[in-house]
């Protein structure tokens, strides 16, 4: 199926303002949507993924049986050479898996015309938008999910292609399970037919947009970072309360230790007046017997 079509495309700034739409490139967007080359190159791209790591030992792999369980005649029994053979419980694996590579080459213009083909699909469906200019100074998540969601495609899959390597743009949308961003010259076949909305930074296909007057986007302060004095102001008063709080709970269990030392201290003193009222009780009795009686008249 080949048409020689122009298409246009929806422009956004950064924060998701809609602007006026823009024409796309003739020379990558003519139409030209070839389904046999764009499975080929999906079907190498996850054969190349794969690792080929899965091993099965054979016979001559397994540890022991070097020796001949019995003999060969006389007992009875089928004659065994091995207890690793593979009829055996612990013994070898016939033609199990063993490591090899499922790597798939494709030529290179086979390649280009796959990629060719998945842009011109996505641009047949009007899924793909034009961004002004990704200019993120921190990365920042909030800012990524606030343009997918004013843009009405938070619940598809969003891939945002980049102007060469932009940090702070996939560190913003690496958190979200539903977006990918990666520069526009490393996009593959696979990665443009996985998504269902397409974001390309206008620098990225040709376009220089000027920057259009909006409001900044007011996002909260990083968790660290404090956006003023108040707000310092504000966390020390909020981290002194607690310190109250704890002094008050702490009271309590003072008051608790000092009353236990003081029958402690109380239990200690017990036997020493025991004591002496003992020593106390026992001179009077000295001095009674010691007394002389008197006579009777």
């Amino acid at each position: 199926m080949e048409e020689t079509t122009t298409f246009e495309a929806a422009a956004y700034t950064a924060q998701g303002t809609a602007r006026e739409r823009v024409r796309l490139p003739e020379t990558l967007f003519d139409g030209t949507v070839n389904m046999p080359v764009m499975h080929q190159a999906v079907k190498a791209f996850l054969a190349n993924q794969r690792q080929g790591n899965a091993s099965t030992k054979t016979r001559g792999l397994v540890v022991g049986g070097n020796q001949k369980p019995w003999k060969q005649k006389g007992t009875g029994r089928a004659r065994q050479g091995s207890t690793r053979a593979p009829h055996w419980v612990g013994g070898g694996t016939v033609f199990g898996p063993q490591p090899r590579a499922y790597d798939e080459y494709v030529p290179r213009q086979v390649r280009a015309l796959a990629r060719k083909s998945a842009f011109n699909a996505r641009a047949r469906e009007n899924a793909i938008y034009v961004i002004d200019q990704f200019n993120y100074d921190a990365p920042r998540t909030k800012a990524m999910l606030g343009l997918v969601g004013k843009m009405g495609i938070g619940e598809q899959k969003v891939l945002i292609l980049t102007d060469g390597v932009k940090p702070n743009v996939f560190l913003s949308g690496r958190n979200l399970p539903n977006v990918h961003v990666m520069p526009y010259s490393d996009v593959s076949t696979y990665h443009l037919l996985w998504s269902d909305v397409v974001l390309i930074e206008g620098s990225a296909i040709g376009h220089t947009l000027a920057p259009i007057k909006e409001e900044p986007i007011t996002l909260p302060p990083r968790r660290g970072t404090p956006a003023s004095t108040a707000a310092v102001s504000g966390r020390t008063a909020a981290a002194k309360k607690p310190a109250t709080k704890k002094a008050a709970a702490k009271a309590p269990a003072a008051k608790k230790a000092a009353a236990k030392k003081a029958a402690k201290a109380d239990s200690a003193k017990a036997p020493a007046k025991k004591a002496a009222a003992k020593k106390a009780a026992g001179t009077k009795r000295a001095a009674k017997k010691a007394a002389p009686k008197k006579k009777d008249k």
